[in-house]
């Protein structure tokens, strides 16, 4: 080898032995969703929106272009790089959430694949992300083929058609149930979802599920089989029904020479089967009741032969008043988690008690051995057990009927109930526990965000208010309670929201649930205080101005614009009914009307607090529309409508200035009554002039330690603004004192009195599972962790980090599921150093502030110079602060 040669050779090997070493970084892009779903077959419009995470094994790095490509195959896409339907090409743009499709018009019915790369600031580029689907669902001019039908007087039927293929292709079914319906082909159910469809407004719009059963057909003969309950669909519940039984309509499309073709709709050669399913309750407040299950008239397999061993009568074509049917676009109520009972004891004879160890909402299941023929159980269920130990009756029951098999096993199938505690009367055998499982049922929202810290208190508060988000959020919206009122009131929405968008990704669930409200929507703007609405529910501007406040908390948590974008009309219009009853400035009582009653300012605080005190109740109200004002002037601007925005920002001072004026007491310096709310409100609405702040901020602190002992002092409304205030005003000691108390009020009072989810009173009455005192849980996150959105790039896009540190605290572990990935704030002390860990996905940054009384010294193993702020990109970084005398 000559020596020019040997020299390039063993430069290479240099080269080579320099970077063989050196760790490569990857990048990935994960987690594709569109219209923020996991392949949706059925989206509502034709301009979808996809997302997307990026992940990388080394540094940080940037989005700095991306091509995304839609195709109508597949397998074109995959082995062809054919994008039939979008190619955008090497786009520049660092944006990876909700991207609007840009390419050829899509219609009802079309169905897409796409896939998505970027490439990073250095041109490192990706590979291609794993290939996903969406379809367009039936929207438009395109209808739903097929007829309601149904059996009158049954509540639970089973409908049933015969149908031959010559061959399976793929295959689509679209099935639009007014109440609840389970699926089955081939004796198969199709799919793990429970309790479907989500609610909706049933006098205005009913929802479409639908499936992929391809892999369920056969050649030759196929049998479908829907199981239908009635659900909110009753002649009781004030949606106007008049059919007295279940009903479902269905459309089976196949995908042939490249078309969709309807094989198969619902019509009068279907066949019905009465079941030993019914409901006992009108599902009015209070009267949910539950469900009576004769076992002897059930089928006890769904196979096609069981099928053939059934009487069959013909259908009935139902005649349903005129109203949108439109694709679901929330994720499923699905099974998410299965509790085993923790203790069963022996009231008297043949009467159990079983306890499950937490309160679930829910279906119980039971497997039995040895009864007999007809035997009769009674199974009543409670969340709590009264003070003297006794089992509280809540309404909730089920009827039991054996068929005397030596084992059978009861289970829940069209109501769910929310219970700690089982009583199961009749039975002469208590089951084995391991025999007693209570399944959690939710929508299939993914879990979120986690917190931990060096108090068990505090933790426990936490998980508390993250385990109760779990139950009160299913069927596409959230509730007050499971059992007693099952009502999706936006005043317990308004003040759970923000707690709720925190600790879980759930924008569908609000896409669903708003959509519910603007169906609700009556004469000139009118809002009930509930929606679905089918009948009237107690409240006040707090409970209906969710329709404002709702959409812009799921845009500022999940940069999701598309609710404000939707509905700011309809916002308006509610703003122009509040003007009607706005009398000298404030707004004043309206009406009750048969959709709505009641006028209340904050709801159910503390025994002691006079939360009714009308002067309390025109403050809070009139605060809250401050808020609205001040709310809708953003969202005006996010969509370039600068004169409304100027408009708002006027109305919302002349409206501060009024209640300044009106409801502020010079010689205490209090507001209205003094309560933690009216002192906390008017301040973070900005009525307070800012030269008054500091003596306000000092007398609500004072009054709540001579008042209430450091003690909460308010109630559903006032929990979340009194947060808010205590985030926004960093007074740390001031919250932990009060969650720290372990008597009435306090959340530590429930926790020592057995509660795993939270009350709908503080002293524990009634219902113990509710969406009443839930919106603390921000706290945890914005306050002890420190991690705050930046409304102007929402959704994380950018975030403020300032942990601010109660005193006692000693470490932190917590994370949030941004939409952009994980965002981890852990922190801890050590003697006079505050050590943190924070991590950022690729496309969030933040600026990192140092809690006060303390200075960043080292930043990633390099000394900071005394640093009070920082700007961090995605990555790992590793601080460390000092804390000063």
């Amino acid at each position: 080898m000559n020596n020019k040669l040997y020299a390039s050779a063993f430069l290479i090997f240099c080269i080579l032995g320099l970077t063989s070493g050196r760790k490569k970084t990857t990048i990935a892009v994960v987690d594709l969703r569109c219209e923020n779903l996991i392949n949706p077959l059925a989206i509502d419009n034709t301009q979808p929106h996809l997302s997307w995470k990026i992940t990388h094994t080394d540094g940080n790095t940037q989005q700095a272009f991306y091509q995304i490509q839609v195709a109508s195959d597949s397998t074109a896409l995959a082995d062809k790089n054919l994008a039939d339907r979008w190619d955008s090409g090497k786009t520049k743009s660092s944006s990876s959430v909700l991207v609007s499709y840009r390419g050829h018009p899509l219609t009802s019915r079309m169905h897409s694949y796409w896939r998505v790369r970027i490439w990073n600031e250095k041109n490192q580029i990706s590979e291609w992300s794993t290939i996903q689907r969406f379809g367009i669902g039936i929207i438009g001019d395109d209808k739903l083929q097929g007829a309601f039908i149904g059996l009158q007087e049954v509540q639970s039927p089973l409908v049933q058609k015969k149908f031959q293929l010559s061959k399976v292709e793929t295959t689509l079914i679209h099935v639009n149930a007014l109440g609840y319906f389970e699926l089955y082909i081939n004796g198969k159910k199709v799919t793990a979802d429970v309790l479907a469809p989500a609610v909706s407004h049933l006098d205005k719009r009913s929802l479409i599920n639908t499936y992929d059963i391809t892999n369920y057909l056969r050649t030759g003969n196929n049998v479908i089989v829907m199981w239908l309950g009635t659900g909110w669909f009753k002649p009781t519940t004030g949606f106007d029904v008049k059919f007295n039984g279940a009903v479902v309509r269905a459309q089976i499309d196949v995908f042939r020479n490249k078309e969709w073709h309807t094989i198969l709709h619902t019509d009068s050669s279907w066949k019905g089967s009465p079941t030993g399913y019914s409901d006992s309750g009108t599902w009015r407040a209070l009267s949910f009741g539950g469900e009576r299950i004769d076992a002897n008239l059930n089928p006890s397999t769904l196979t096609n032969k069981s099928m053939d061993n059934r009487i069959w009568l013909p259908v009935e074509e139902v005649d349903i008043p005129l109203h949108q049917a439109s694709p679901q676009m929330v994720e499923p109520n699905r099974i998410t988690q299965t509790l085993t009972a923790k203790n069963i004891k022996r009231l008297q004879d043949s009467v159990w008690l079983i306890d499950m160890g937490k309160a679930t909402n829910g279906w119980l299941e039971v497997e039995f051995n040895g009864l007999r023929h007809k035997q009769e159980l009674q199974l009543e269920y409670s969340d709590h057990l009264d003070k003297d130990g006794n089992f509280a009756d809540q309404g909730q029951r089920d009827i039991y009927i054996a068929t005397g098999t030596p084992k059978e096993i009861f289970q829940n199938k069209f109501n769910h109930h929310a219970f700690q505690y089982v009583r199961i009367t009749n039975l002469a055998i208590a089951p084995h526990l391991k025999d007693v499982k209570a399944h959690l049922i939710h929508t299939n929202f993914q879990n979120g965000s986690s917190f931990a810290c060096s108090d068990t208190d505090l933790n426990a508060i936490h998980d508390m208010i993250q385990y109760t988000m779990r139950n009160i959020s299913f069927s596409g919206y959230q509730v007050d309670c499971p059992h007693l009122e099952r009502a999706g009131y936006g005043g317990d929405g308004n003040s759970s929201t923000n707690t709720f968008q925190t600790m879980y990704g759930a924008s569908p669930l609000f896409a669903n649930w708003v959509q519910a409200w603007s169906d609700a929507m009556r004469e000139e703007g009118s809002l009930p205080h509930v929606a679905p609405n089918p009948g009237a529910g107690g409240g006040g501007p707090y409970w209906c101005g969710f329709f404002v406040m709702a959409p812009w908390r799921t845009h500022v948590n999940y940069g999701d614009a598309r609710l404000i974008t939707k509905y700011y009309e309809e916002m308006k219009s509610w703003v122009g009914y509040v003007d009607k009853y706005t009398v000298d400035g404030l707004l004043k009582r309206w009406p009750d009307t048969k959709y709505r009653d009641w006028f209340l300012g904050d709801w159910l605080a503390p025994i002691g607090v006079d939360a009714g005190n009308q002067i309390s109740v025109d403050l809070v109200n009139n605060c809250f529309i401050s808020e609205c004002f001040a709310t809708l002037e953003k969202i005006a601007t996010v969509l370039g409508q600068t004169k409304d925005a100027t408009a708002f920002a006027t109305r919302r001072s002349r409206l501060n200035t009024l209640l300044h004026k009106t409801f502020f007491n010079p010689s205490d310096n209090t507001y209205a009554t003094g309560s933690q709310l009216d002192m906390s409100y008017p301040m973070l609405t900005g009525v307070t002039p800012p030269e008054l702040v500091a003596v306000v901020k000092a007398k609500l602190l004072a009054l709540t330690k001579e008042r209430h002992n450091d003690h909460i002092a308010v109630g559903l409304v006032g929990v979340p603004i009194l947060t808010q205030w205590a985030i926004e005003n960093d007074v740390p000691d001031f919250m932990y004192n009060m969650l720290k108390k372990r008597d009435y009020p306090g959340y530590l009072h429930m926790i020592d009195n057995g509660a795993t989810t939270t009350w709908e009173y503080w002293s524990g009455e009634r219902s113990r599972i509710h969406n009443c005192y839930n919106g603390v849980g921000t706290w945890f996150y914005q306050v002890v962790a420190g991690i705050r959105p930046d409304e102007n790039r929402p959704g994380y896009q950018h975030m403020t980090i300032k942990p601010q540190i109660p005193n006692g605290i000693t470490w932190v572990k917590s994370h949030i599921d941004s939409p952009y990935g994980k965002i981890v704030v852990d922190w801890s002390i050590r003697d006079r150093q505050l050590l943190l860990d924070i991590q950022l996905p690729v496309g969030s940054s933040a600026t990192f502030i140092a809690p006060e009384n303390t200075q960043i010294v080292m930043w990633n193993r390099k000394r900071a110079e005394s640093k009070q702020t920082l700007e961090l990109m995605n990555g790992k970084h590793t601080l460390v602060l000092e804390r000063l005398p």
